[in-house]
């Protein structure tokens, strides 16, 4: 290295500092990455895909923003290096990949975030105490469930919910798992027992007739769930007055 106009006895620190100077295909990589993470939208979807597996549907949702502008910036992250996708029936995932690279930087937001904005430790903390999942799609959640209470009679699919609720199908399954304890066909079934059971002993309706309010077109199918559930059939409830709730297994 020439000599420096000033000379700090800084000589050795120095040329190592040059040699790394000189590694302008390294810095170029990180000048990339600091580059496309400037976008305050394709900071938030990284940030986001650090925390959770989500498709293009859910993001879009989450960010108020259309699909094929999702698309375009999870295009640009991918082809960076810093999300990765995969595939799941016909639904397809992105996340945060999972290395060292990934990480440092997922860290190094938080920090900045926790170092600009007080409230976002709080916030964030708040979040992890609940589930990996995000609040919105709690919310999503919960909503799914009142709706199919209203709707009890009716015979919904998974794919009818994902659709009203704009949640692809494995999401919606998971996270109503997570929230509720069972599955959500397991839940549903147990509330249309009750209500089944509710209707035998409250009202002098027919057994094909409460069927049909609890969801089930036919009334021989409708018998061997409810003996399942009860350990009876619909008919020797009705003459029994019912049982106590306890005898049940879900």
């Amino acid at each position: 290295m020439e000599n420096l106009i000033h000379s700090h006895d800084e000589y050795f620190k120095l040329d190592f500092l040059c040699s790394e100077l000189s590694k302008d295909k390294e810095f170029a990589v990180v000048s990339d990455i600091f580059a496309l993470l400037a976008d305050s939208t394709r900071l938030k979807i990284f940030w986001l895909l650090c925390h959770s597996k989500e498709c293009v549907l859910n993001i879009a949702r989450v960010m108020k923003m259309t699909m094929p502008a999702v698309s375009h910036h999870l295009r640009l992250l991918k082809d960076s290096g810093l999300i990765e996708c995969y595939r799941d029936g016909k639904e397809v995932f992105y996340t945060a990949v999972e290395n060292e690279r990934g990480k440092i930087l997922h860290g190094i937001i938080e920090k900045l975030m926790v170092m600009t904005c007080p409230d976002f430790k709080i916030e964030h903390e708040s979040i992890n105490e609940k589930s990996e999942y995000l609040e919105n799609q709690v919310e999503t959640i919960k909503g799914v469930h009142d709706y199919l209470l209203r709707n009890i009679s009716r015979r919904i699919t998974i794919e009818d919910l994902a659709h009203q609720f704009a949640m692809n199908t494995t999401t919606l399954k998971t996270v109503f798992k997570d929230v509720y304890g069972t599955s959500l066909a397991a839940h549903i079934k147990m509330h249309r027992m009750e209500e089944a059971a509710r209707l035998l002993k409250e009202t002098d309706k027919n057994i094909n007739d409460i069927a049909q309010s609890v969801g089930y077109e036919s009334q021989s199918k409708f018998s061997a769930v409810f003996k399942e559930f009860y350990k009876v059939t619909p008919a020797e409830f009705r003459r029994s007055g019912g049982i106590e709730k306890n005898r049940f297994s879900v």
